[in-house]
């Protein structure tokens, strides 16, 4: 059928009560069957009116419940107009044919679409029934006032169940339609809730890339172009010491690559957080030939603290190398409680909040005015919030750079184990 036909909320109203109305329906055409049929004055006029109760159960499956489960008003008019001529002739024929009155006026303001349709359909079956008993009992002219009378009743009933009807059909088309609302909206939340997360975690990507690969490959250039300049001025030891660093920066690289892929923590984590520092330390002085000082204790710490501050001594030392002009840099990491007051702040109750500090300082160019904040500091201040912290870098030109992150860290983690 042409979904022109469709009926919106009343077709959930049908669907979800069609199985207590086929019940009902059967109950009450074998009811009204029973004592309709024996009350006919002859064997044709039962054989007639059990053939109007065989109509009616066609009209029922093939127009009205077809056309509820379809959702075609088309099928469901039209089984009306079928129950109403049945209902009238059955009356008619028999005796007791009005018993399909229970049937017909529960019927209509069940298919009706709307309760003006439904009054409408109600005065028609009405008007036929008027019609219909004033021939089964051959009234005169003064007992129509006593038919009217009782069919009026009967109208009025009808009326009644069908405005209750009526409500609770409207009743679940609104909440037909809320549903559909919930899961709309459910689908754009969960739709808008995917998006931001695959934003999240591309920016989340691209800056794991950054502070990994991308500071290993720019130390591979620096490396390989250096190593060019030692060949180029004979020094072909110098140059087999350079390569060996390219090699190793390059495999450094390749186990952080396969860290990104697999979703594991760094490898440079695998001995501790201090160690890892020690590394970074040892490989800017084997290159560049740096003074480096490293002061890290071993901390123990949250795996997404441990990782923000790696990434943030990484980038900070590839700053130095590619901007400070530097001869020293100083790396130290503390629990805010070793660095005194300044270092601890306290909670509601007073006691002292356990924090982790990282510090990279050099003694080069310093910060300048024209000095634009690229991808690597705005990186570490987003670690830096991420997990609750805070990030600054103070500078004066000429007079050195100090990069400070200090993140929280759970008070029953927030211990020194052992110092390097």
């Amino acid at each position: 059928m042409s979904t022109d036909n469709a009926v919106g909320g009343r077709a959930e109203f049908w669907r979800g009560s069609m199985r207590a109305w086929d019940l009902a329906f059967w109950i009450l055409v074998a009811i009204s069957a029973a004592f309709a049929v024996p009350t006919a004055e002859s064997a044709g006029a039962a054989l007639a009116s059990l053939a109007g109760f065989v109509v009616l159960v066609v009209a029922y499956q093939l127009l009205g419940r077809r056309g509820a489960r379809l959702a075609d008003a088309r099928l469901t008019q039209s089984y009306l107009g079928v129950l109403v001529l049945v209902t009238t002739y059955e009356t008619a024929a028999v005796q007791m044919g009005i018993v399909l009155l229970f049937i017909a006026y529960s019927h209509i303001w069940f298919f009706a679409l709307s309760r003006w349709q439904g009054l409408a359909w109600t005065v028609a079956l009405t008007l036929g029934i008027i019609g219909a008993t004033a021939l089964q009992v051959e009234a005169t002219p003064a007992d129509l006032p006593q038919i009217v009378g009782q069919a009026t009743v009967g109208l009025l009933f009808s009326i009644a169940l069908g405005l209750w009807i009526t409500h609770v059909s409207e009743q679940s088309e609104v909440r037909a339609e809320l549903l559909e609302d919930l899961r709309a909206t459910q689908a754009a939340l969960a739709a808008s809730h995917h998006a931001e997360g695959v934003h999240a975690e591309r920016a989340r990507l691209a800056q794991e890339i950054h502070d990994t690969l991308a500071q290993g490959f720019t130390s591979v250039v620096m490396l390989a172009q250096t190593s060019s300049a030692e060949l180029d001025a004979g020094r072909a030891e110098q140059a087999r010491d350079r390569l060996a660093q390219i090699e190793a920066v390059a495999r450094d690289n390749l186990a952080e690559a396969r860290a990104l892929v697999a979703a594991f923590s760094p490898p440079a984590l695998d001995d501790g957080l201090a160690a890892a520092l020690r590394r970074l330390g040892d490989q800017l002085h084997t290159q560049t030939g740096l003074e480096v000082t490293v002061d890290a204790h071993d901390v123990e710490v949250p795996q997404d603290v441990a990782v923000a501050l790696l990434r943030a001594a990484q980038e900070s030392l590839a700053n130095v190398r590619r901007h400070a002009d530097a001869r020293h840099v100083r790396l130290a990491l503390h629990h805010a409680s070793e660095k005194g007051t300044p270092g601890a702040s306290t909670d509601a109750g007073g006691d002292a909040r356990a924090s982790v500090e990282l510090e990279v300082v050099d003694d080069g160019r310093g910060v300048r005015e024209d000095d634009v904040e690229g991808t690597g500091l705005r990186g570490m201040r987003e670690r830096a919030r991420v997990v609750g912290g805070d990030f600054r870098i103070d500078g004066t030109p000429g007079a050195g750079t100090r990069v400070t992150m200090r993140l929280p860290v759970p008070h029953q983690d927030a211990r020194t184990e052992t110092h390097a």
